[in-house]
């Protein structure tokens, strides 16, 4: 008797989820990749008709030329398609309302880069506390240690400062273990509070309110999902809320930040330095945060390292397992949404 295997359509190649890992995931399921967004609008229904139909798609890393995840690039794999497996963990370039109108289950990778981006944000932390962006230019500029006036100034140590972690979700966690090393004190903020166990597990403090947070803490770290809600999170009110002098770093979604309102802050010295791995308008960021010794930037590179980037991988393919084996998958986004 032949078995017949779901045909899964992957965007961009799943080798790195590891050779044997591959090999033994292809023992259950046909792979077939497609070009870049253009070339799979142009040919994607001659493909569907030739090689589908397809049951599931495999968003892995790579994807922006694909973006966005819309009717206009997915219309030909309905109504066949049952399963979208992303191995990122945002998702605010997936149409997901459109997804589960047409009966497409969608996962996200929960857990893969979560670690990885940890260290991101600790890393900007200890960057911009130490100003290692403008005293590494003070060499280039032949003014030795960034000396003031002829003076040498000194900068911060993370230690006794006060962390204040907004959204304390799985990567939040992370940064808060890790902030321990530091010997600072960590308050956090989100919409639930942790029971008294867990906050004694993570040695964290609650603040009710976001004002209440940014209020208080020395050095403040972003860790929430971009949607509608929180666009615009931090703006000019909540920047003029802050200390005098603060320490702001952003590894989740550039938009959650007013980039105006940020601009500001840094001018008048509201906002001390910045680490930033997210932008507006990713790759086309604003000149201002180019080249600039007080922000430390990076190309949103907070969860790509070659460790997580495998995790991911697998993460995403182990819900195409998962869906086909037992009809649920591990870590569905809109599993009460979608029609049947």
């Amino acid at each position: 008797m032949t078995i017949v295997k779901p045909k899964v359509l992957a965007i961009s190649s799943p080798k790195w989820s590891g050779d044997e890992y591959l090999a033994a995931f292809e023992e259950q399921f046909d792979i077939v990749e497609p070009g870049n967004r253009k070339t799979t609008i142009a040919n994607l229904k001659a493909k569907v008709a030739v090689d589908g139909p397809y049951d599931a798609l495999l968003i892995l890393m790579g994807i922006g030329p694909y973006e966005p995840f819309d009717e206009e690039l997915l219309k030909p794999l309905t109504p066949h398609l049952k399963l979208i497996a992303s191995a990122s963990a945002g998702y605010n370039e997936f149409d997901i309302e459109w997804m589960s109108r047409n009966g497409i289950t969608f996962c996200n990778s929960r857990n893969a880069v979560n670690e990885a981006t940890a260290d991101m944000a600790i890393l900007m932390m200890l960057g911009i506390l130490r100003d290692v962006q403008g005293r590494a230019s003070s060499i280039a500029q032949g003014t030795w240690r960034g000396l003031t006036n002829g003076v040498l100034m000194p900068t911060r140590d993370p230690s006794g400062l006060k962390l204040g972690i907004v959204g304390l979700g799985s990567i939040g966690k992370h940064v808060a273990r890790k902030a321990r090393a530091f010997n600072m004190e960590v308050v956090y903020h989100q919409r639930t509070q942790l029971s008294p166990d867990d906050e004694k597990i993570h040695h964290v403090s609650y603040r009710p309110s976001l004002h209440s947070l940014l209020s208080e803490a020395d050095v403040i770290t972003l860790h929430f999902p971009l949607s509608a809600e929180t666009t615009g999170m931090i703006a000019h009110r909540e920047f003029s809320l802050m200390k005098d002098g603060v320490f702001l770093i952003n590894t989740c979604r550039g938009p959650v930040i007013d980039e105006e309102a940020l601009i500001e802050a840094l001018k008048s010295g509201k906002v001390a330095r910045a680490g930033l791995d997210v932008h507006h308008n990713e790759p086309n960021i604003n000149p201002y945060f180019i080249r600039n010794d007080r922000i430390i930037i990076q190309p949103h590179m907070g969860g790509l390292t070659d460790v997580s980037w495998q995790r991911s991988y697998r993460e995403a393919m182990e819900n195409v397992k998962a869906f086909f084996s037992t009809g649920k998958a591990i870590s569905p986004v809109n599993a009460d949404r979608v029609t049947k």
